[in-house]
């Protein structure tokens, strides 16, 4: 007993006519709704797929008059639904359909069967002009952005807000969260729901899916949209990075010393110097940094900003700060800088202005007649006690204590006694004799730094250290 199917249109594309006939008679024997075309030339092909409009085109593979791949280029841009079956003789048969699939003969036969069995796939009909799904879509992406962006708030990635310049910063933060948020939700969101809503339903397994081809509208927003954020995103970096540079005539100025691995603060208006940067509360203050050795770079997480310090006279960087939150934090090397990179730390205070001004006259009025005491603030202040220890522990140098007075053995093999002599030398020459087991890493202009009598009062205070 025949099925009864609506008619087919089935066009054969080959030059040889016993190939034609050949499956038409093979066709015709299992199914009777088929109405044939034959066509012979590659122009005669194209034109009868625009006019006759056929639901299935087979073609010689073997036949040279017949372009392959100028057929498929055809195929694949136009706009109606269409099943191809590419058929070879010389390979026994072999059969390539659209999908670039490779069927036995037995295998085609069955996909034959599914193509009269099955009328045209459901499937683009009802995704086609469903605005339903992208409405939905669209409201889980809201939920989604706004439960991820509040997540991210509410971890609270930034350190603590310390500064002016921070708020103008982490502003610019925000808007990175929420489109982090917004772009994370788009992807996961159309996934899963794609994944959901478009899954194969029961009875529909054995049906091809939609035939989708390029969207220009589509293309064209998915271009326009990512790059107007650009220029917005550009536009507010911009603008905050002209706030973070805002200048106060009435800035405090503090010159900025960097060098391995320590920070030295001079403070011009008073005449003194710390390793310890004092501030006060409200006021903005600009840092003038450089550098004696390599390239270093002065942050402080929670003023947000950083510069580098640059080693050379002519190279003296500015950085403008306005600390508006009292408290200690810890200014960081954020430039790898050697070894001892990662304890390049000195502490932050932030205070308000009667104890800046009291902290001032406390560092004025400091002056002592000890040379040991001097010695240790001339130490403290050369970055001498980043590298030596004075409790015994070994640092990237020799530790101080206890080395006054006994013998050292150099990386030669030679012994020699710890004197001033050998102080002295050890200070303004450091690679003249080193200690054996220790690099020559220490810089070797010392004595331009210090002044004689300083270099003798780090000595007195060197002494001290039994």
């Amino acid at each position: 007993m025949r099925n009864t199917h609506p008619v087919r249109k089935v066009l054969i594309a080959s030059a040889n006519p016993l190939f034609g006939k050949g499956l038409q008679q093979i066709y015709r024997q299992r199914f009777e709704a088929v109405e044939f075309l034959l066509t012979s030339t590659m122009d005669e092909t194209l034109i009868q797929l625009e006019r006759w409009q056929p639901d299935l085109v087979i073609v010689d593979y073997d036949d040279k008059t017949i372009h392959r791949e100028e057929f498929l280029s055809h195929f694949i841009t136009g706009q109606r639904s269409m099943q191809v079956m590419l058929v070879s003789l010389r390979e026994s048969g072999a059969v390539v359909v659209y999908d670039r699939k490779t069927l036995t003969p037995a295998q085609a036969d069955e996909w034959l069967s599914d193509f009269q069995s099955h009328p045209p796939s459901k499937r683009s009909q009802t995704m086609k002009g469903n605005a339903r799904h992208l409405f939905i879509a669209g409201g889980l992406v809201i939920v989604a952005t706004a439960l991820a962006y509040f997540a991210l708030l509410g971890i609270n990635p930034l350190p603590a807000q310390a500064s002016t310049q921070a708020q103008a910063i982490d502003r610019l933060f925000n808007a990175h969260f929420f489109m982090i948020a917004l772009l994370f939700s788009l992807i996961t969101v159309f996934i899963g729901y794609s994944l959901f809503a478009f899954r194969s339903k029961p009875g529909m397994e054995d049906q091809p899916g939609a035939n989708m081809k390029g969207n220009n509208t589509l293309e064209i927003i998915w271009t326009l949209i990512p790059l107007a954020t650009v220029l917005v995103f550009s536009f507010f970096g911009a603008r905050n990075l002209a706030e973070t540079r805002m200048v106060d005539s009435q800035a405090m100025e503090v010159k900025v010393i960097a060098r391995q691995w320590d920070w030295v603060f001079e403070y011009p208006a008073y005449g003194i110097k710390s390793n310890e940067l004092y501030l006060p509360v409200n006021r903005q203050v600009l840092l003038k940094l450089t550098s004696l050795d390599v390239i270093h770079s002065f942050w402080v997480p929670e003023f947000r900003v950083k510069q580098d310090a640059l080693p050379g006279e002519n190279l003296v960087k500015e950085l403008r700060i306005t600390p508006i939150k009292e408290g200690r934090y810890t200014v960081m090397c954020a430039e790898l800088c050697g070894g001892a990179h990662a304890n390049m730390n000195r502490p932050v205070v932030v205070v308000s202005k009667q104890e800046f001004d009291a902290w001032v006259s406390s560092k004025v009025n400091a002056a002592t007649a000890d040379p040991v005491e001097r010695g240790k603030r001339w130490a403290e202040l050369s970055g001498c006690l980043s590298c030596h220890s004075v409790d015994g522990s070994k640092l990237v140098g020799p530790t101080w204590k206890g080395a006054y007075g006994h013998e050292v053995e150099l990386a030669d093999g030679s012994k020699v006694l710890a004197d001033e002599t050998y102080l002295y030398a050890s200070i303004v020459d450091p690679a003249s004799q080193l200690v054996k087991g220790y690099p020559n890493s220490m810089p070797a202009n010392y004595a331009d730094q210090l002044s004689d009598e300083q270099i003798r009062d780090i000595i007195e205070y060197i002494k001290s250290l039994k």
